[in-house]
């Protein structure tokens, strides 16, 4: 049983602005968490500023820096472990997650993609790379998806979308603005709403 609010580490690789949403959510009692820990797959990230100026402890974790990948999974790991984390939140990680780090938090392990899943999914596919594609396809609407993570980059099951229109004028950069700030609501609400519970137990 996780006591609230529950103990959150969140991923990032770059700027943050997801782990500014979580953090004013969670500021404003709208989240049952409280960010603990932000780890960052670059040590240039502006997120770990973010995270500073709100005192959180950070970590980089860069596998490449340890003698085997399967050394730097079981720091991980221990890390996660000895700060007692309840769940995690990738908010623009853009490394793929250990296998072990998956297990272990299989179901409590959730991602913000910025399109509308199933489509627009997979390795490569994050950023503008995501944008560029959905303007070339025609579709008329994109949006964010969170989703639970599983092995396979963009695969786990969808807990909730948003919707945007996309526009004939639209370019790469105003799509990921209308995009990025339904991202802004979606993912504290449906975080919360997965660690109240209010999502059935199915994980796959």
């Amino acid at each position: 049983m996780i006591t609230l609010p529950a103990r959150l580490a969140v991923f990032i690789s770059g700027g943050g602005s997801n782990l500014q949403a979580l953090i004013d959510a969670s500021k404003r009692g709208e989240l049952a968490a409280r960010i603990v820990w932000v780890v960052s797959s670059s040590s240039s990230a502006y997120g770990l500023e973010r995270a500073a100026m709100e005192g959180i402890e950070t970590f980089v974790f860069e596998p490449k820096a340890y003698p085997t990948r399967e050394l730097a999974e079981q720091d991980l790991l221990t890390r996660l472990s000895e700060r007692h984390i309840d769940f995690i939140a990738l908010a623009g990680y853009l490394k793929m997650v250990p296998n072990t780090v998956v297990r272990a938090y299989r179901g409590r392990m959730v991602n913000i993609h910025p399109a509308l899943l199933p489509r627009y999914g997979g390795k490569g596919m994050y950023g503008h790379f995501v944008h560029e594609a959905v303007i070339a396809s025609g579709d008329m609407e994109s949006g964010p998806t969170v989703h639970l993570v599983d092995e396979v980059y963009d695969n786990g099951r969808i807990l909730e979308q948003a919707r945007v229109p996309v526009y004939p004028c639209d370019t790469v950069d105003t799509l990921a603005a209308r995009v990025l700030a339904e991202e802004h609501k979606l993912y504290p609400r449906v975080l919360d709403n997965l660690i109240r519970g209010r999502y059935d137990k199915q994980t796959d």
